[in-house]
């Protein structure tokens, strides 16, 4: 049985913001049904501490280059068997705002020193210097606020493996030169083959130079963080890490993305009662304002409203679906840059019929968008793996993508060839332009008047197995090859 800490910035259900805590909460529950003994480690937030279950004081830890009295609680991430540790350190971590930044938006002026110190407890805990009995084999870390782990515990002579996974390598966390003064790291990872980045401080520099192993979430992101285009700076280091470089595609968690379980829908359904969807579609438009009519093809989104994600892509063709007078309602839910939010307020706005538009996140919102829409959007500039695309799927809701990252892996274009021989899973178009989206969504607006071919489709993407289960297997698989190699 393995032995891994997973230490992360949040995880679902008990802290999201987005991708990362849904592999957080479902990856460690997939790995422990593996026979794997997994111990979440994340901050102890305000917010988490609120839905915890009974956590419970087992250390007490002095950290002291952050100079500060550490408590670990222990609980169960909710819904399941998984051990889960927080950090509680209430002037780092007990805050209003969301893990990351403030109310308005602003990233925490401390964000270096908060997650460093939750680097620096899980490299203790992954080294065993506290007096806990466990010690981890493998401290597998994620995205920059743990990637300084790899790096701490790589100056140990007996030490576990440790596995970094980005889940977005746009995000970096990097800071002022100072800052590695300030956070007292030891002077010989200062370098550039170390954390320093053109001058800065690079946290994600952390996990890419001193990780032994490197994933991310899916197979054509890990080929194209190696190109300049998608690279961000860091593609010569990865070409460089290549023969440690793994994409391994997250999964979709059963348990919480399940149309035939689902309790947030107003009708359950699966393949066998595809034609269920219809009264998720009916209650959605009323639930959003916007008439009851199935026979309107409902496009979904749901995600952060910013460049990303090609939101400017989304305005702009919903302006042209409606010059052209197109059947089509729209529904989105996000929140993001503000120029986005406005833009879209205005067109709903502009458009009551067509289009309605929610600023925010809501859980159970995005659930009934899911089993609602017949079609989702996720025209990204890039998308290291994406979730929506894989729950889309599994709700028989056809998602339209740009070919890039995840969305390449895991929608197959609905091209005559395709829709021939039943492999067709969705729309998939190259280039990141309006006249691209609009061109692949009419060819979807075409294909739904001929309601047979889009069954087809749907259950087509329905029967596709993206579970947790497979990612679970492949990770073992690579955690099993780094124990060997320390043995």
């Amino acid at each position: 049985m393995h032995k891994i800490l997973f230490p992360v910035s949040e995880a679902y259900p008990l802290i999201k913001t987005g991708g990362l805590a849904d592999v957080a909460g479902s990856l460690p529950p997939a790995l422990k049904a593996q026979h794997c003994d997994v111990r979440l480690l994340l901050p102890a937030y305000q917010q988490v501490l609120d839905r915890a279950e009974s956590p419970k004081k087992i250390l007490e830890i002095y950290v002291p280059e952050s100079n500060a009295h550490v408590r670990l609680l222990e609980t169960v991430l909710p819904g399941t068997d998984v051990t889960t540790w927080l950090v509680d350190h209430p002037e780092s971590f007990q805050r209003p705002g969301n893990p990351y930044h403030d109310d308005n938006g602003r990233d925490w002026p401390d964000n270096a020193s908060r997650f460093a110190l939750l680097s620096r407890v899980a490299a203790m805990l992954g080294l065993g210097s506290t007096n806990l009995s466990w010690q981890p084999e493998v401290v597998h870390c994620h995205d920059w606020q743990t990637a300084l782990v790899p790096a701490l515990i790589s100056l140990a002579s007996r030490r576990p493996a440790t596995v970094f996974t980005i889940h977005n390598l746009a995000y970096q966390g990097t800071f002022s030169a100072e800052t590695f003064e300030t956070l007292h790291l030891p002077g010989k990872l200062w370098s550039p083959e170390g954390l320093e980045f053109y001058g800065y401080l690079s946290f994600i520099k952390g996990g890419l130079a001193y990780a032994d192993h490197i994933t991310t979430v899916s197979p054509t992101y890990a080929k194209e963080i190696q190109t300049p285009e998608f690279g961000n700076g860091l593609d010569g280091l990865l070409r460089h890490r290549s023969t440690q470089l793994t994409g391994i595609l997250n999964g979709v968690d059963d348990s919480v993305w399940n149309p035939a379980t689902d309790d947030n829908l107003v009708a359950n359904y699966d393949a066998s009662r595809f034609p269920e969807k219809q009264k998720n579609k009916l209650a959605l438009q009323r639930e959003v304002n916007l008439p009851a009519n199935p026979d309107v093809p409902l496009l979904g989104l749901v995600g952060r409203l910013v460049s990303q994600k090609g939101i400017d892509l989304v305005i702009g063709a919903l302006r042209q679906l409606v010059q052209m007078q197109l059947p089509f309602q729209f529904v989105s839910l996000g929140a993001g840059a503000q120029e986005y939010e406005h833009a879209l307020a205005e067109l709903m706005l502009k458009y009551p019929q067509h289009i309605s538009v929610m600023i925010g996140y809501d859980e159970a919102h995005a659930h009934r968008i899911e089993a609602g829409a017949d079609m989702f959007l996720m025209p990204s500039r890039f998308e290291p793996c994406g979730l929506n695309q894989l729950y889309s799927l599994r709700y028989g809701t056809v998602p339209v993508v740009r070919g890039v990252g995840g969305l390449a892996d895991t929608v197959i274009d609905a091209s005559t060839a395709s829709l021939a021989d039943k492999s067709a899973t969705g729309f998939v178009f190259a280039e990141a332009t309006v006249s691209a989206l609009v061109e692949t969504l009419k060819r979807a607006l075409d294909l739904y008047q001929d309601q047979a071919a889009w069954q087809r489709l749907a259950l087509a993407g329905m029967a596709k197995n993206y579970s947790w289960r497979t990612s679970a297997e492949q990770y073992l698989h690579l955690y099993g090859t780094l124990i060997g190699t320390r043995t």
